[in-house]
């Protein structure tokens, strides 16, 4: 049996605007259409400004929650499928500039905030922008 030391890292911190930019990106490339695995680089992504680190902790944490079908394992940024149901679900409540916009000022102040929270502001900006609300 061959044990792998798991090192923790307090350092990287969950940004939603990575979210975000990662969900654009990963629905924007035409490879990502359900039939073969992709392991991205931070260049793939267009996010060289992002350390591989910083990409692979969101990416885990968008698999784990359902919203891109992926595996995390030992690289740095997990192997992608493709975004699920839920995750375009997710990227068509917070895709509008003005509408996420509308939706980061709406918890700015709070210390930290979850992301069906923030799906959920968003939803509540797009009624309001329909005249639903």
């Amino acid at each position: 049996m061959i044990v792998y030391p798991v090192e923790e890292d307090s350092s990287v911190k969950r940004d939603m605007d990575l979210v975000r930019d990662l969900l654009l990106r990963l629905e924007q490339d035409p490879n990502l259409d359900g039939t073969k695995w992709i392991h991205f680089t931070p260049a793939d992504l267009e996010m060289a400004e992002r350390s591989p680190k910083e990409i692979g902790y969101h990416l885990t944490m968008l698999i784990e929650e359902g919203f891109v079908k992926g595996k995390a394992g030992f690289e740095a940024i997990p192997i992608v499928f493709k975004l699920t149901w839920q995750g375009h679900e997710l990227l068509d409540s917070i895709r509008d500039p003005d509408i996420w916009s509308k939706t980061k000022k709406r918890i700015e102040g709070l210390a930290s905030v979850s992301l069906k929270v923030v799906f959920a502001i968003a939803e509540a900006e797009i009624k309001r922008k329909l005249g639903l609300a």
